[in-house]
């Protein structure tokens, strides 16, 4: 009965991409799920493309596997990382190798995904949840993005 919203948001405040998981799930799991749809179409023309320029995820998407994804798909990231993962790190001592790179003035951008959600929470029926069905919800929060783009 309870469900997350997984927004990908580009620069510009556009949703690039929506994802709908049961409230227990993590988010972590999620990230590649929300970054494969995402399509930047080009000035120019030609296909469009499929890593933006840098991202800039919460502290629940601060993972290894996370973080080896973007490297290996080349793409720059700002992600703070969780306390307990810094205390793991510093009891390894030399072994638990250096801390991941943090831009905190990047990562205030971040603030257009949170205003991003408040619009979205605006429509009555994301906000209340009132549909029984995740599917119904989907679709809810896909009607309520429609009308916000046009």
């Amino acid at each position: 009965m309870t469900t997350k919203i997984h927004l990908a948001v580009g620069a510009s405040f556009h949703v690039l991409a929506a994802v709908i998981t049961a409230g227990q799930r993590g988010d972590a799991p999620v990230f590649t799920e929300v970054m494969e749809p995402i399509r930047m179409t080009r000035i120019s023309g030609g296909r469009p493309r499929t890593r933006p320029d840098h991202v800039l995820a919460d502290r629940a998407y601060s993972s290894r596997a996370i973080r080896s994804y973007l490297r290996e798909r080349q793409i720059p990231h700002t992600i703070p990382e969780k306390r307990d993962q810094v205390g793991h790190r510093l009891r390894r001592g030399s072994a638990g190798g250096r801390p991941p790179a943090f831009d905190r003035e990047m990562y205030k951008r971040r603030h257009k995904v949170e205003c991003r959600f408040a619009l979205l929470k605006q429509a009555r029926g994301v906000a209340t949840r009132y549909d029984e069905l995740a599917v119904r919800y989907e679709a809810t929060v896909q009607l309520a993005l429609i009308r916000q783009s046009l």
